[in-house]
């Protein structure tokens, strides 16, 4: 697939509480982890300069398509940004950001056997795997850094 290529859900909507925000149909993205023997690792992703905040490290995702779940949205666009997803994932939670009736971005946290990712598309410029605590000494995508504890939280449960 070119990265010119228009998805149904791609496009900017002014949602019900009066904000603009990318995703017809809504967003997800996925916080992939894994275990190592240094403990649980996350997957980053250094967003590039064509897109939002761009610079700034988050997680994979982007906008739904017309009837796709969030988690299917998740998981479709970390493989158009960081290379095909391992078929053994085990979802962990989810977090949901909900400011509007009719937009919300959905973030899971998704156990994968191992660390995976490259950039392969305009979007992303790094992938990195690295210790939950060293996440957030990141300079983080201002959405993902409020999602971060939370998510955090989710991602040092066990299997």
């Amino acid at each position: 697939m070119s990265d010119s290529y228009r998805r149904s859900g791609d496009g900017f909507m002014r949602c019900s509480d009066g904000h603009v925000r990318w995703g017809i149909f809504g967003a997800a993205g996925v916080v992939f982890v894994c275990d190592s023997e240094e403990g649980r690792l996350a997957m980053v992703q250094r967003r590039s300069a064509f897109a939002h905040e761009g610079g700034t490290w988050s997680c994979a995702g982007g906008a739904l398509d017309e009837g796709e779940s969030p988690l299917e949205g998740g998981l479709r666009e970390a493989s158009e940004e960081v290379g095909a997803v391992p078929e053994q994932i085990v979802v962990l939670g989810e977090v949901v950001f909900a400011p509007a009736t009719d937009w919300a971005y959905t973030t899971f946290v998704v156990h994968v056997p191992e660390p995976f990712g490259a950039s392969i598309n305009f979007e992303t410029d790094d992938v990195a795997w690295l210790p939950l605590e060293d996440v957030e000494r990141l300079p983080l995508h201002a959405g993902f850094a409020a999602a971060w504890p939370e998510l955090k939280d989710i991602a040092v449960q066990e299997r």
